[in-house]
């Protein structure tokens, strides 16, 4: 919105925009609604590939770009175009696996294929619960069959380890062209080197002609502290993890309770009604 200081309002998905059923409340598309009526872009920024988000997109009536895959692809959604996209070298990743294998003994695996025509494909045993409702996948029995296609990123967990002590084992593992990040309970991703959301929003706000001081972002997750870093005004939500909340500008209320949508909301009023911005 021109004179507000609001640029562009990025967000993630996922315990964020998302209600914990993997839904988006009415109050929240209201106030999304409002905001890019008043000018100003709304960018998701998730780990989820760009294939895999229709259904919030439409839910959203969502236009524009937006920076999927943990920042490795940028989708346009008005055209169903994928923009770019960066591919995990599939031999150095089993070769990472197999070293990680080696310290801290069998992991359960999943991928995340190449493409608008992205797969979930997991192995036995890494599916938990109803996960098959937040993120539909295809299991497979031989653990060869998760490297048949082009991957964007690999997933791991462990029968026994936390979250947190996989994260550490695997960041020792790495070779120099993957990186890891931790993205929700029991989600923690390998990716291509350099892949990270800060620099997917970042090429978008570039090529919206946004600066980042003009940037809000929200999250709830470690994956998300390279984009609330980079972010002018950083928001972490109340159900967030405590490494994001130590990086944070302020704290919203959870993404059960319509967080984005009620700071959002308080923003625009510290900074001007969006109905004035669009009329006057």
């Amino acid at each position: 919105m021109p004179g507000s200081g609001l640029g562009l309002l990025a967000t993630d998905l996922d315990g964020t925009l998302l209600r914990g059923d993997a839904t988006v409340s009415a109050r929240t598309v209201e106030t999304l609604g409002r905001v890019t009526r008043g000018g100003v872009p709304h960018v998701i920024v998730t780990g989820r590939p760009a294939g895999g988000c229709e259904p919030f997109f439409r839910a959203l009536d969502y236009r524009g770009l937006a920076v999927c895959g943990q920042g490795a692809q940028i989708y346009d959604a008005d055209r169903g175009v994928l923009l770019s996209g960066a591919t995990l070298d599939r031999r150095g990743a089993r070769a990472f696996v197999r070293r990680l294998t080696e310290r801290i003994g069998p992991l359960r695996l999943a991928v995340v294929t190449s493409g608008l025509s992205a797969e979930f494909v997991v192995s036995a045993g890494f599916a938990r619960g109803d996960e098959h409702v937040l993120a539909p996948f295809r299991a497979v029995r031989d653990t060869d069959e998760l490297w048949s296609r082009p991957v964007d990123k690999v997933l791991l967990r462990h029968p026994e380890l936390s979250d947190a002590d996989v994260l550490a084992a695997a960041a020792s593992c790495l070779s120099p062209d993957l990186t890891v990040t931790h993205a929700g309970p029991g989600m923690v991703e390998v990716l291509p080197a350099g892949v990270d959301k800060a620099r997917g929003l970042a090429v978008v706000a570039r090529t919206l002609g946004v600066g980042r001081a003009e940037v809000v972002a929200f999250g709830d997750m470690p994956n998300d502290v390279p984009m609330l870093e980079w972010a002018g005004h950083a928001v972490a939500m109340a159900n967030g993890h405590p490494e994001l909340k130590a990086v944070a500008d302020e704290i919203a209320p959870t993404n059960d309770e319509d967080g984005v949508a009620v700071v959002v909301d308080r923003l625009l009023g510290e900074k001007g009604a969006l109905a004035c911005a669009s009329t006057c």
